[in-house]
C-alpha cells in the first residue's frame, strides 16, 4: 500500500501537479460530502415555509384591507342617505314655511284692506249724515236776505260755521258736483224734472236742484237735477179754426 503512494506520487511529480490539488484530492472525504448535502436538504424546506407563511400574510392583510374598504363604503352610503333626508326634510321645511308666510302675507293684505274698507264705510256714512246740514246751510243763504246790521251779523256767523264745516268735508276727501250745462248721467245724476226748451240740447242738465258730492274718487251722493227736454210744438192758428160752412 506504502509502495502504491509512492507510485502515485512519482507519477503525479513527474505529469507536474501540484501538491495542493493532491492534498485537496485527499482532503476529500464522503463525510463532508454528504454533510453539505444535508445543509441544502434542510435549507430549502426552511425557505418553503417561509414562502407559505409570506403568502399567508399578505392574504390576510387584503382580506383586512376589503373588509376595511367594504365597512367604509357602507359607512359612506349610510352618511349619504342620511343627507338626502335632510335634505329632504329640510326642503319640505322650507317650503311649509314659504307655504305659511304666503298665507300670513294674503291674511295680512286682506285684514288690511277689510280694515281700510271699513273705515271708509264709517267715514262715509258719517259724511252722509252731515250732508243734509251743509244743504240746510246752503238753502238758508239762498233764501235768506239780511236788511239789518243784526240780520247781517247772524247771517255772518252761521255762515262763517256753514265755511268750517265745508273745509272740514274738503279736508276728509269731499268735493262737490258742478253738473250745470253737461250732459245727464245716470251715473252721476237723479232727473227729478224735465223742462222743455229750445236753449238747450235734450238731455242738459239745466239745475241741480240737490248738491251731488265726491268722496275721494267714488261717488258720494248722487245730484238731484232739472233736465232739459224738447220743447213740443203748439198746433197752428189754422189748424184750430174749424172750416167754414
Amino acid at each position: 500500500m506504502i509502495d502504491d503512494n509512492k507510485q502515485v506520487n512519482n507519477t503525479s511529480q513527474q505529469l507536474g501537479e501540484p501538491t495542493e490539488v493532491k492534498q485537496a484530492m485527499k482532503s476529500d472525504s464522503p463525510v463532508e460530502i454528504n454533510s453539505n448535502e444535508s445543509g441544502s436538504e434542510v435549507t430549502e424546506p426552511v425557505a418553503a415555509q417561509n414562502n407559505v407563511s409570506g403568502t399567508t400574510f399578505t392574504s390576510e392583510n387584503s382580506a383586512a384591507a376589503t373588509e376595511k374598504v367594504e365597512q367604509e363604503t357602507a359607512a359612506l352610503g349610510e352618511l349619504t342617505q342620511q343627507i338626502e333626508s335632510l335634505k329632504a326634510q329640510l326642503e319640505e321645511r322650507s317650503n311649509q314655511y314659504m307655504r305659511i308666510a304666503a298665507d300670513f302675507e294674503n291674511y295680512r293684505k286682506r285684514n288690511q284692506k277689510e280694515k281700510e274698507d271699513l273705515e271708509a264705510q264709517v267715514k262715509r256714512n258719517t259724511i252722509t249724515e252731515l250732508l243734509p246740514v251743509v244743504d240746510n246751510f246752503e238753502r238758508a243763504r239762498s233764501h235768506l236776505k239780511p236788511q239789518t246790521d243784526s240780520e247781517m251779523t247772524i247771517h255772518k256767523s252761521y255762515q262763517g260755521v256753514y265755511k268750517q264745516l265745508v273745509d272740514c268735508l274738503k279736508r276728509l276727501g269731499v268735493s262737490p258736483m258742478r253738473p250745470e250745462g253737461q250732459e245727464f248721467d245716470p251715473n252721476l245724476h237723479e232727473a227729478v224734472m224735465r223742462e222743455p226748451t229750445d236753449e238747450h240740447p235734450e238731455g242738459t242738465v239745466l239745475e241741480e236742484l240737490v248738491r251731488g258730492y265726491y268722496l275721494g274718487d267714488r261717488i258720494l251722493r248722487h245730484a238731484m237735477v232739472k233736465v232739459a227736454a224738447p220743447k213740443e210744438d203748439t198746433p197752428s192758428q189754422d189748424n184750430q179754426s174749424s172750416p167754414a160752412n
